[in-house]
């Protein structure tokens, strides 16, 4: 039976993701596989299917990127203290309080704030 997910990025900056990854968004790595590479522990998780229209963005096939939080106010601001740049503001997509900021290697992340009840 699955046990979990794993996920992975490629970057062209791979030891300032990860140090951006371990530093900034502040996730512990739980081992290194030799040479620097190392696995991150990640906090619950969950995965959504979206809909994808010919000819429309984003394209079928397209994977995206987001952390969630409790009070995306707060957590924008301790993410700004500890050098984190975003991309907008703080809008609401029905389903959440959302924003977007950057990570090494030209990866982009949106972080939200749920506005659904989770189980």
């Amino acid at each position: 039976m699955i046990k979990g997910v794993h996920t992975m990025f490629y970057s062209s900056e791979p030891e300032a993701l990860r140090a951006f990854i371990r530093d900034k968004l502040g996730f512990s790595s739980f081992t290194d596989v030799g040479g620097g590479w190392l696995i991150f522990d990640l906090p619950e998780a969950e995965m959504g299917v979206h809909p994808a229209e010919e000819g429309q963005e984003p394209p079928s096939g397209t994977a995206e990127l987001s952390f969630y939080c409790e009070d995306v106010e707060q957590t924008v601001a301790e993410l700004k203290e500890r050098g984190v740049e975003f991309l907008d503001g703080i809008t609401n997509a029905g389903y959440g309080l959302i924003t977007h900021f950057t990570m090494p290697g030209n990866i982009k992340a949106q972080l939200y704030q749920p506005l659904y009840t989770k189980s």
